[in-house]
């Protein structure tokens, strides 16, 4: 692995690669590089693997830490960042915030990608009843911004359909944290997750697409807001939605066995 940074108007990107062969990208929002690792570690045996940390996260840098992060910016960091590499046509996996940049990738700059593999996206607005869950974000994003980090969570969990306890969720946000955690969850909060799940898709740009796109799911994640919102999307475009093992994190808890199935979707 090497890890490199690239300046991009308005953020200095960090990024790694790692591995030979035809470019696959492994794209999250928040979640940064270290997220990817064990999976492109497994996939770096016969390809180039490129993760890095979202604008604003970790070690990417924003020139202005109170600006949003939108779809369309983080996407393109990611065209400037294959176009480095001269490595492209790229397949690009994008998971949760990761997926609508992969998705608003391939609207802006479809000659850079080949495959998108969009692994869950939240695009909440794509739903029936947005109108309660736009109030129901609105609503923890607020509990957030008033101090009640472990409430803003528990909101946030049972809004996701991801039945974590009380107390677990109160261990995991309740106590002493990493300084760069506190960051990337504030940035998170205030002025990536809305961008993100209120992102709408130009449905009719992806149907008409060269590249292939493919919508993800995890197996695991029956009943979660992912689940429908990757089947609202599954449907508009007319596809069949493609199971990936585990949950909406299965790259992070499974990366053995999600790696096989993103070989064979590759």
């Amino acid at each position: 692995m090497t890890t490199h940074t690239l300046e991009v108007p308005g953020a200095s990107l960090y990024y790694e690669v790692r591995g030979t062969g035809p470019l696959v990208a492994l794209v999250g929002a928040p979640m940064n590089a270290t997220s990817f690792a064990p999976l492109a570690d497994l996939l770096a045996a016969d390809h180039t693997v490129l993760t890095t940390d979202p604008r604003g996260i970790n070690r990417s840098r924003a020139t202005d830490p109170e600006r949003d992060s939108t779809p369309e910016t983080r996407a393109d960091d990611l065209s400037r960042l294959i176009h480095h590499l001269d490595a492209g046509p790229a397949a690009v996996m994008g998971s949760s915030g990761g997926a609508v940049t992969a998705l608003a990738l391939v609207q802006a700059h479809p000659e850079q990608v080949h495959t998108v593999i969009a692994h869950e996206p939240p695009l909440a607005e794509l739903l029936d009843d947005r109108d309660d869950v736009r109030a129901q974000t609105a609503d923890y994003v607020a509990t957030y911004l008033a101090g009640d980090v472990v409430g803003a969570w528990t909101k946030f969990f049972d809004q996701a359909g991801i039945g974590i306890p009380a107390d677990v969720v109160e261990q995991m946000f309740g106590g002493e944290r990493d300084p760069q955690d506190v960051a990337d969850e504030h940035f998170w909060f205030v002025h990536e997750l809305r961008g993100s799940a209120q992102w709408l898709p130009d449905v009719a740009l992806l149907r008409d697409s060269p590249a292939r796109i493919v919508i993800g799911v995890g197996a695991d994640s029956t009943g979660q807001i992912c689940d429908r919102t990757s089947a609202a999307l599954a449907a508009l475009l007319g596809v069949e939605r493609t199971t990936f093992p585990g949950d909406h994190i299965g790259f992070v808890d499974h990366p053995g066995p999600f790696a096989v199935r993103l070989r064979d979707v590759l």
